[in-house]
């Protein structure tokens, strides 16, 4: 398995590829959680992803698709929220697109 991080400096975005295959906002995802990860001194979550670990990723996205957590409990304008929910879904999306393209089970997203 090939798995290449690389910084786009036209939308100063990092990109992921894991054998050719672009999974942006996961890549995204998965810094923003490691730089949690690091504040706690948790292990770092890295590519390629075991089984374990991609359900760990699912459980948080539909933690964060909860109605009270993606509104942030009223704190967020319905625009704010809309863009959270379209973002929160790209990722999402990539995960599950990941888990079959790396022979895992995709993860349910239950919320």
């Amino acid at each position: 398995m090939h798995t290449t991080i690389s910084n786009n400096k036209r939308r100063s975005r990092k990109m992921l590829a894991v054998n050719g295959v672009s999974y942006t906002q996961l890549g995204e995802y998965v810094e923003q959680k490691n730089r949690w990860q690091a504040i706690f001194k948790a292990p770092e979550i890295t590519f390629p992803l075991s089984q374990a670990t991609a359900d760990h990723l699912m459980e948080g996205i539909a933690s964060a698709l909860s109605p009270e957590n993606l509104g942030e409990d009223g704190e967020l304008s319905s625009r704010q929220v809309r863009a959270k929910a379209r973002e929160l879904h790209a990722v999402k999306a990539e995960l599950e697109q990941y888990c079959l393209n790396n022979w895992l089970d995709t993860p349910v997203c239950s919320y």
